[in-house]
């Protein structure tokens, strides 16, 4: 299909409109012409570029795949119970436990009992402070598409210390310091023996 030519009329109208339109933009361009090029300047753009690092939009916590939550932010989520000036002492490892109970190389069967005779025993003993260390627990092989548990003393053990019958005894559960045994073990506050 051709284009149509415009007739001397269709012209000159277009001409009138033409010469009433304002400009949108204040830039002035010039029509280029093949036959006489002008030299112009042209300004060079710079760019500017932000420093890019690899692995700078990653999240530094990914998700987490174990079976419960962290077990450190459940019991230090647990409301305080016992004397604030104590509870630093605590936590900074200045205060040392009177008895403490080993539970590496137990099963849970064997752990469950252990625990409520120790702290039991300590309670009637009158002592106030003790020591249960778990271990972290080892990452085994995890083949299956459900991930295992690590650590199951550790992540049991909170819990057990909630229930009865050894539950009312407890005052406050932290985890232990650093010098105590850390994330593998957790001092057990007791109440006074009345």
């Amino acid at each position: 299909m051709s284009r149509r030519k415009l007739t001397k009329e269709e012209k000159e109208l277009w001409g009138r409109i033409a010469s009433t339109a304002k400009p949108m933009h204040s830039i002035r361009r010039e029509p280029k012409t093949m036959a006489n090029p002008k030299k112009t300047s042209v300004s060079k753009v710079e760019y500017t570029f932000t420093e890019f690092k690899v692995g700078q939009k990653v999240q530094p916590n990914g998700p987490s795949f174990d079976l419960k939550p962290d077990v450190r932010q459940s019991v230090s989520s647990a409301p305080l119970q016992m004397d604030h000036k104590a509870f630093g002492k605590l936590k900074r490892g200045k205060l040392s436990p009177e008895a403490k109970l080993d539970l590496h190389g137990m099963t849970l069967a064997q752990a469950h009992p252990a625990l409520i005779r120790f702290v039991t025993d300590a309670y009637a003993s009158g002592l106030r402070l003790v020591l249960v260390i778990t271990g972290k627990g080892k990452r085994g092989v995890d083949d299956g598409p459900i991930p295992r548990q690590v650590g199951v003393l550790r992540h049991q053990v909170p819990q057990w210390l909630r229930q009865a019958p050894i539950g009312p005894m407890i005052l406050q559960v932290s985890e232990a310091h650093v010098r105590h045994g850390g994330s593998g073990a957790y001092y057990i506050y007791l109440r006074r023996h009345r």
